[in-house]
Formats: structure tokens, sequence, C-alpha cells
């Protein structure tokens, strides 16, 4: 079976990348602690994901493959800390789900190195492509561009299973986080 390209999203990705993340993150800790509700967690999901495409879709720092069905969302480095970019979604969540967005995201943020790296935000493959190989192919061209500035690339994960996966891939656990739920926070080195 030959592996599908490799793209770079566009705001016409939007659909496909973020139904595909609502997917593959249905039993996520984290996601499952900031949307517990089963008959909410599709809406607000969406809404999160799709806060976070439309934040970096302009930035060439989403790749794909297989038409969405797997897809990184890295943050390139900028001046500023990843925290000031607001929170995912916001507008469309209750005052309980935003105070949980809100205090995840800033209790993870400041857990996260000063210097410039590049960080991968979002992995995540659509159960239906799992098992392909594309969400490592996908995280990959997102590390071949850290290394090209030559910068570390940073992610936190809270399933404990990515773990090890993550470390076979060549990542490192640098600190983790006991609350608001457990959080291993990962490093690659620049190649």
């Amino acid at each position: 079976m030959t592996t599908p390209e490799i793209t770079i999203a566009t705001p016409a990705d939007r659909g496909a990348v973020v139904d595909s993340l609502v997917a593959a993150f249905v039993q996520d800790p984290v996601l499952r602690y900031l949307f517990p509700d089963e008959d909410t967690y599709p809406r607000y999901a969406a809404a999160f994901f799709g806060n976070l495409f439309d934040k970096r879709v302009h930035r060439s720092a989403i790749w794909t493959i297989g038409g969405g069905a797997s897809v990184a969302i890295w943050e390139p480095p900028a001046g500023e800390p990843v925290a000031t970019h607001g929170l995912p979604g916001e507008a469309s969540y209750p005052a309980d789900v935003r105070a949980r967005v809100q205090g995840y995201n800033e209790t993870v943020h400041a857990a996260l190195p000063t210097y410039p790296f590049w960080y991968l935000g979002v992995l995540g493959t659509h159960p239906d492509s799992a098992g392909r190989g594309w969400g490592r192919a996908v995280m990959r061209a997102g590390l071949d561009r850290a290394a090209a500035d030559d910068l570390p690339a940073i992610l936190e994960t809270s399933n404990p299973g990515n773990v090890e996966l993550y470390r076979r891939a060549g990542w490192e656990v640098v600190g983790s986080l006991s609350e608001p739920v457990p959080t291993w926070i990962m490093q690659q080195p620049p190649r």
C-alpha cells in the first residue's frame, strides 16, 4: 500500500481535520477532563480543535495525510510564549468548561521551556486510519522543520500509553505534572 502524500493544511482542510481529531481524542484523558459530558463532547471538542486549526493554518505548521485523516498541529517558535495565544474555542464554552480549559492551559504552558522551540500541540489520527504509520509521518514533517531551524521540539501528553510511543520516536521526558491531569512534557533535541 502506498502512503499518501503529506501536505500542509489549508483552510479547505478544516472540516476533515477537526472531524478526525474529535474522533481520535474521544478517550484522551485531557479532552475528557475538559469536556466530560458525552452529549457536549463532540461540539466542545470541535470548537477546541477548530480554534487551534484556525490559529495555526496560516502559519504553514499543520501537516496532514490521507485528506486530513492524520494531522499534526505544530506551533512554530514565536517571540511570545505559546500560552498567550488564547483559549481554544473559549467563546463556545459555558463558564465551568471555560474555567477548566483556562486552568489546564495555564498549568501546562507554565511548565514549558522559556527558550525557542517547535511545539507539537496536537497529533491525532482518525480511528478508521489508525495503524498505518501516518501519525508518525506527519509528526516527522514537523520535526524536520524544527531540525531545519536547529531548534528542539516539545510536546505534552496525558496518555500514559503514548509516552513509550513517543520515546521510540526519539522523544525524552523532561518534566511532568500531576494536576489537573497527569501529564508528561517531552522534548526531542534538534537532529
